[in-house]
Order: structure tokens, then sequence, then C-alpha cells
């Protein structure tokens, strides 16, 4: 079992490798919060309620000898509803098309059922290889730790599959993420920069302000908000007659729920609740954005939007 705690030496070949990486693992499991320790910004919405990533959010680590694109997927899971399922097929999809997978399993807890799902669909997909990544490493002690290192390197032996490295990290503390980058980098194709210096994800502009607003939306909501809450970014304008270093750029965003009754758990008394959200969202929005904005926000009902292949579409899924 290769474990890795320190860095490795750099090899004397400098060529440079691009390519993809997905980190795969059920729901709550880090994904998003690694994401966005790698890429240094925030771009993939972190929540503390599972299955919260619908959009495939690339974050892109640019650096002197490589240049890696992380796909951030939604956690595979038994589907109940045709969103479900949807999500399901963009993981596979995802799976089927990037250079590296890294497999992420909370320190934290043992391996369960939903480990094991997952484990099962990656012993598939044979060329690709797998990096188990134990996340949430700063929620236990070294004894604990020691022994779901080797759990997980006996799980890909019972299903018949090498991991190509084992690497336990702290998002959170900032521990080892940046080695877990430079064991991933090797694992590229060698080639030129996919995408320009600078750029930190493909993401359209509107989804990733949607995601962000969805994000404030969700926290602090009760246990059967997360799947009903959707956003659409309506319109994004410049203010005009604004001075040329004033500038103000106005966003008209909806928030959809699936039922009437949810309105008021969203608005909150007095409207204090989403005028919480706004301030929240506004704050990541500017820091994304680098421009002052102005951000108007309607809560709206469009009914089982979940279960309506219409619906579905047009709120962008």
């Amino acid at each position: 079992m290769s474990v890795r705690t320190q860095s490795s030496e750099q090899p004397a070949e400098t060529a440079h490798r691009a390519g993809f990486a997905c980190f795969v693992g059920r729901p709550n499991a880090g994904k998003s919060t690694l994401t966005n320790a790698l890429v240094g910004q925030k771009v993939a919405i972190t929540a503390n309620q599972p299955q919260t990533t619908r959009h495939t959010v690339r974050g892109i680590v640019h650096r002197p000898d490589a240049q890696l694109i992380l796909v951030d997927t939604p956690g595979l899971h038994k589907p109940r509803t045709l969103l479900g399922e949807r999500l399901n097929d963009v993981v596979r999809t995802t799976w089927a098309e990037v250079d590296v997978i890294g497999f992420c399993l909370p320190a934290n807890e043992k391996i369960g059922p939903g480990d094991r799902f997952i484990a099962k669909e990656l012993a598939g997909i044979k060329k690709t290889p797998k990096v188990a990544i134990v996340t949430k490493t700063d929620l236990v002690d070294s004894k604990t730790l020691a022994e779901q290192l080797i759990a997980i390197d006996q799980l890909g032996r019972e299903l018949g599959f090498e991991w190509a490295e084992i690497v336990p990290v702290s998002a959170v503390g900032d521990k080892q993420v940046g080695l877990l980058a430079d064991l991933i980098v090797p694992l590229l194709p060698e080639g030129p920069a996919l995408y320009p210096e600078g750029d930190l994800t493909d993401e359209p502009e509107q989804i990733m302000i949607a995601e962000l607003i969805r994000e404030a939306a969700l926290e602090g909501v009760r246990d059967e908000l997360p799947h009903s809450i959707a956003v659409v970014v309506e319109e994004m304008l410049p203010r005009e007659d604004r001075p040329a270093d004033r500038p103000l750029l106005d966003i008209h965003a909806n928030v959809y729920i699936e039922r009437p009754s949810q309105k008021g758990i969203i608005i909150g008394p007095k409207g204090k609740r989403l005028k919480e959200v706004g301030i929240k969202s506004r704050k990541h929005i500017e820091a994304l954005l680098g421009t002052p904005v102005f951000l108007d926000l309607h809560v709206k009902v469009a009914k089982d939007w979940q279960r309506d292949p219409k619906q579905l579409r047009r709120l962008g899924f």
C-alpha cells in the first residue's frame, strides 16, 4: 500500500502536462471543499446538506509544470426522482471522460454501503487511474486515520484494483492539499495548457452566481428543502448613468421552490431570511466579479419541478 504523507522528489523531466480529474464520493464527502482548496478560490458550492452540487463545475489549477482541470460532479446516489437519475447519468459520463478519478472518503466515517456502491462502479472503469483521497483528517486522531487507510487499501483489493495513490488531506486545515496536486499531475497526459492563464472555471458567470445564491439560501434551512431550491439569474445589466470609476451591476434572480408552504421558510419572518441570503450571496458575487452589485431576489413556486421534464429543462437541468 502506498500512502503519501510527504512530498516526493520532483523528477528531472519537466514536460508540461494538462488534463482533467474528477472527485467522486458519496454526498458530503468533502469534494467541493477540496476543489475550492486546490483552486484557491471559491468555485464549487459547499453546503452542509448532501447533494448540493448540480452543475459540473470545473476548477482550474495553474502550475508552471501543469494545468489540472477539476470536474466536480454531483454525489452518486440511489435516485428517487427524475432529477436524481439525470444527476447519476452526469456522473457516469464524467467518469468516462477524465484522466484521473479521485475517490473522496471522509476520515471520520467508516466505509459504508454508499462508498462500496461507488467503489464497485469505479472498479468497472479499467483504464483511468484512481486516487483514494482521505478527507477531513483534521477530525480524527492518527490511530483512526491509520485504520481508515488500511480499510481503503483493502477495499480496492477486494474489488480487484489497486489505487494509484492513497492520500490523506484536510482541505479545511490546508494539510497536504498541495501534495495531492503533486501526485495527480504525473497521472495527466503531456500537453499544452487547455485554458488561458487566470481562468479559474469555465462555468458561465450566471450559473456560478445562481449557485452562490443557492448556497446562501440553503444555509440553516430545514432538511426537507435542499433538493427543492433552484435559482435562475434572469438578467445581469450594468446600471446606466454611473461614473466609470463607480460601476454597479444589477442582478435579478428568482429562487424557485416546489410548494407554496416552502415560501415562508425561505423568506422568513418579515422577509428577514431572504434579506440575509441577499447580503451573504452578494458579498461572494462581488468577490467573484470584482465589481459592486445590486441584487434583486424573488421567491417563486414551480410546482413539483424535480419531477417535471419541461420545468427541469427551464431551470437548466
